[in-house]
């Protein structure tokens, strides 16, 4: 029996209050601080291959993954060249999300909790709030490319409202009343999906995926037949590179993919934790990365090669796609279908994380939906449209963040498998107590914060320097090896490493 399967029967062991309800276990000895329905470890842990499945194609299947599967084609590579790029970069995903899936499935518990035992019970609150901020830059981000799909719709059906889509003439801090009207919409009709909890959650996403796919397939169709076979390719723009020079290319693909995968990656425990086992959790994964992302990646670049002939030039965007076919119903059905994609990895990357995240903060005070909300209502505020149309601001903003995910990742990592070696006790998760494992300091574990700012700070300059630009694409894997030796060797020159 392996120490993950034992310590979960520490956790559910004599003394447990079991929530009935919710299906968590909630022990009289978890401090209130640290402790709700919502963070408690799980005890009925339902999700099968296909959620899992379910929840990569809605993390696959948006604009964003869309553009970034289709910009792959154009990096100037032979075709295999790129297949082969996109295979070893997704199954380093799936190798590295099988790794953070398995703590938190053992345990039941969220990303926010599994990381009290490297960074303390109160120290677990940076990583989250890091996690957090990354999550409300891009939930924004993601609610306004979704709305830009549900303003075409409305222009279509409606063209007389096209002035108030002006935002020289109808705007407000730089979005038209048209777009904040397609905005706030999509914020509505995400909020609804999500208050409904994690069941709903589940549902949205396990017909959200498969039903992209159908579109997909029937827009590449649509277009393959109206361009002609041979006028369809693998290969976005002419071949530049051969031989040995495609090297570094293909290797900056690879990066690049894994980049991509980076965020919902970190937090992927916030969904593992909900698999029946861990097998499932490892069988989803396998269909939902390389299976999926692969399939969909070639949908893609057929669906943008067939652009070209039929529309006279290359369109990467697949909404700018659906919006130049000439039937109202298909332009219709296009565009509901990316919005409803778009609306699916938002929840799933962006709305999910830190709902946990701010939670943790501060758990009874604020629950599960309050810490989703708190992240939504700031979307707002930080007015994303100005963050998408600015490529500066997302270069400096998201790009620092998001240089702390590689430290974060290989600290979790570093800490489960090679100082706790697979062991972790659950009820010290949820203790104040001086005498609990994962007290340390004041409940903060020095070695942990001390590892993320050397760490974190080479992506940074990689990501800010001109000079270290040529390493931006991999900082997130300099994040990681940093973090990751750091942290053990602090640790066992530390006393709490025992």
């Amino acid at each position: 029996m392996s120490h993950g399967v034992s310590t979960i029967q520490e956790a559910t062991a004599g003394g447990a209050v079991p929530n009935s309800h919710s299906g968590v276990t909630i022990k009289p000895s978890y401090d209130d601080r640290l402790t709700n329905e919502d963070l408690a470890p799980l005890r009925n842990q339902t999700w099968g291959t296909y959620n899992i499945f379910a929840f990569w194609m809605s993390d696959v299947h948006s604009v964003g993954g869309y553009i970034t599967a289709g910009s792959l084609f154009s990096l100037g590579l032979v075709s295999w060249q790129v297949l082969v790029s996109l295979l070893v970069g997704i199954l380093i995903v799936q190798l590295f999300c099988n790794l953070v899936a398995k703590p938190s499935q053992v345990t039941g518990t969220p990303y926010p909790v599994i990381c009290r035992a490297s960074f303390g019970v109160k120290g677990a609150n940076i990583p989250a709030i890091i996690r957090g901020l990354i999550a409300v830059a891009w939930y924004g981000i993601q609610t306004y490319l979704a709305s830009s799909a549900f303003l075409i719709v409305a222009l279509r059906f409606y063209p007389e409202l096209k002035p108030y889509a002006d935002v020289a003439t109808s705007g407000f801090v730089g979005l038209s009343s048209l777009g904040w009207a397609s905005f706030m919409t999509l914020w509505v009709i995400q909020a609804l999906v999500f208050w409904r909890g994690m069941e709903a959650i589940r549902k949205f996403i396990d017909w959200a995926g498969p039903a992209v796919y159908v579109v997909m397939i029937a827009l590449a169709v649509y277009l393959v037949a109206r361009a002609g076979l041979d006028n369809v390719g693998l290969s976005l723009g002419e071949v530049r590179y051969q031989g040995w020079d495609a090297l570094p290319v293909m290797l900056n693909a690879v990066a690049l993919v894994v980049s991509y995968f980076s965020g919902p990656m970190l937090n992927f425990g916030d969904f593992s934790r909900y698999g029946k086992s861990f097998a499932a959790v490892k069988a989803g994964n396998v269909w939902g990365l390389p299976v999926n992302f692969i399939g969909f990646s070639l949908l893609t670049v057929i669906t943008t090669s067939a652009t070209l002939p039929v529309f006279g030039r290359l369109i990467i965007d697949p909404v700018e796609t659906v919006s130049h076919i000439d039937n109202t119903y298909a332009v219709v059905l296009g565009a509901f279908t990316f919005m409803t994609a778009t609306i699916g990895i938002n929840i799933v990357a962006n709305f999910v994380s830190p709902a946990f995240d701010f939670s943790n903060v501060a758990p009874q005070r604020i629950s599960w939906r309050m810490g989703g909300m708190i992240a939504a209502v700031a979307s707002i505020f930080i007015t994303p449209w100005n963050l998408y149309n600015n490529p500066a601001v997302i270069h400096y903003t998201l790009d620092v963040l998001g240089a702390f995910i590689g430290p974060l990742f290989g600290i979790l990592i570093a800490d489960y498998y090679v100082v706790r070696r697979q062991h972790v006790v659950v009820d010290d998760l949820y203790t104040m107590s001086p005498t609990g494992r994962y007290w340390y300091t004041n409940g903060y574990n020095r070695a942990a914060i001390l590892s993320v700012i050397p760490s974190a700070l080479v992506p940074v300059l990689c990501a800010v320097v001109p000079a270290l630009s040529h390493l931006a694409n991999f900082s997130w894997f300099i994040g990681v090896a940093l973090g990751f030796t750091s942290y053990i060797a602090l640790m066992r020159r530390t006393p709490q490493a025992s």
